[in-house]
């Protein structure tokens, strides 16, 4: 009970003093947190909003921020990277995966001097991990490092967390793509539904795909260490280069699993090309049949005719008469047999 109660907070916050003591507060109260903001330790704040347009310029505003650098984040769509040398502002997109529904929310990062806050939508909630064990993750910092070190380092945890639940969704997406083929592989399936099923997968790749390029666009302005806020410290840039290397591998996976779904595509196409040539054959086959008929009936209806003249059937028994419509029956049908079969045209056999 107390850890459902504790995934429900709308805010928490934690510190590492310079004498190496560890804070945590979490609270449904957003203006709680804000209120505990020092400035003189290594600090971070997660926030739970509702309009994350709204409630970003209130939080961003009490916290010291300038209005210009939650503006420039804001307003991009998926990502964004914004440098005003004393605060760094970034977005990230955070994806939430059902089935073949793609949703994509942001995570807003602001930073400056020994400060880290992080903001994202409910829908989102992703960073509980880390509070959970935050307190013990910084008193491994150590106390001597430069503070953009500090920072830099919970940066990259808090970057790594988000691509890892980020990664989790291709591979919920190959788990429908694996029910997808049951349902493929199953010939009563109907093929409109299949279709259907396969776009939305298409859709969703392309989905994740721009997403995981969205985030490697903001870990390759990073990676540089161009901003004064993030560390020169090439170990520690090391570690976010190494978040944008496993991004490129995501994408790489990505668009192997988009190329199967292609070939999944052109096995489709391929079944519906059989399935009308099937039907094509069978239409030749009744077609030629019936040819074959028409013609077997109206030979001997003809003959039947001749015979039925009054000065013709005086003059003939009527079991000759009976005989030769027979006979002009069988032969009919034989001589068009044999020319439809001399002229090729006669349909395949049908399995």
């Amino acid at each position: 009970m107390g850890e459902a109660e504790k995934i429900q907070k709308n805010a928490f916050y934690v510190s590492l003093s310079k004498d190496g003591v560890t804070t945590k507060v979490e609270s449904d109260n957003v203006t709680e947190i804000v209120k505990l903001l020092k400035e003189d330790a290594l600090e971070w704040m997660d926030f739970t909003v509702e309009n994350i347009n709204e409630d970003s310029y209130f939080i961003a505003s009490h916290l010291k921020f300038s209005l210009q650098l939650i503006a420039s984040v804001l307003s991009s769509q998926h990502s964004a990277y914004e440098d005003l040398d004393t605060e760094l502002g970034i977005m990230v997109p955070a994806l939430r995966v059902d089935k073949f529904d793609v949703d994509v929310y942001p995570l807003l990062i602001l930073i400056r001097k020994n400060l880290v806050v992080t903001i994202h939508p409910k829908e989102v909630m992703r960073l509980q991990k880390i509070y959970r064990y935050a307190d013990i993750f910084m008193k491994k910092i150590r106390q001597d490092l430069p503070w953009n070190d500090k920072l830099t380092i919970l940066l990259t945890r808090i970057l790594d967390e988000n691509n890892e639940k980020n990664f989790n969704g291709l591979r919920k997406i190959e788990e429908e793509g694996d029910e997808l083929g049951k349902y493929m592989v199953d010939i009563k399936a109907p093929r409109a539904k299949i279709g259907e099923d396969i776009y939305l997968m298409k859709h969703a790749l392309i989905t994740y795909l721009n997403t995981l390029w969205a985030s490697g666009d903001v870990i390759n302005s990073l990676r540089h260490g161009d901003a004064e806020i993030i560390t020169d410290n090439t170990k520690l840039l090391q570690r976010i280069g190494m978040l944008g290397d496993d991004i490129n591998r995501q994408i790489a996976l990505g668009e192997h699993l988009s190329e199967v779904l292609a070939s999944g595509l052109e096995v489709l196409q391929t079944i519906y090309n059989n399935q009308l040539q099937l039907l094509n054959n069978r239409l030749a086959f009744v077609a030629t049949w019936l040819a074959i008929l028409a013609t077997a009936v109206m030979v001997p209806n003809t003959v039947a005719t001749v015979f039925g003249i009054a000065s013709i059937g005086e003059h003939m028994d009527p079991m000759w008469a009976y005989f030769w419509i027979i006979v002009s029956t069988i032969m009919a049908t034989v001589v068009m047999y044999l020319i439809l079969r001399q002229k090729k045209w006669l349909p395949p056999k049908i399995d």
